[in-house]
C-alpha cells in the first residue's frame, strides 16, 4: 500500500503500510534492521494521519541529507 525507504550514510529507515487481514492495516516503522514502531489499526482514518506523519518525517529527514533508495 505504501512504502518508502531512504538511505545517509550506510543507514537506512524504512516506511510501511499494509494490508494485515482483519487486523485491519500495519504502520510499521524500521531502522537499519530494527523495527521501530509497529502498529495495527482498524480504523482507516487513524491509518490516513499515521501516513501524514510519515510524510512529515520523511520530509525532514530528507531535508536534512536523506535520499530515496532506489529497487536494484
Amino acid at each position: 500500500m505504501y512504502a518508502k525507504e531512504l538511505t545517509q550514510a550506510g543507514h537506512v529507515k524504512r516506511f510501511s503500510i499494509s494490508e494485515a487481514g482483519a487486523a485491519g492495516w500495519e504502520v510499521r516503522v524500521e531502522q537499519d534492521s530494527h523495527v521501530v514502531r509497529s502498529v495495527y489499526y482498524t480504523d482507516w482514518h487513524r491509518v490516513e494521519r499515521a501516513k501524514l506523519m510519515i510524510a512529515l518525517q520523511v520530509t525532514e529527514l530528507e531535508e536534512n541529507g536523506w535520499r530515496e533508495r532506489m529497487p536494484a
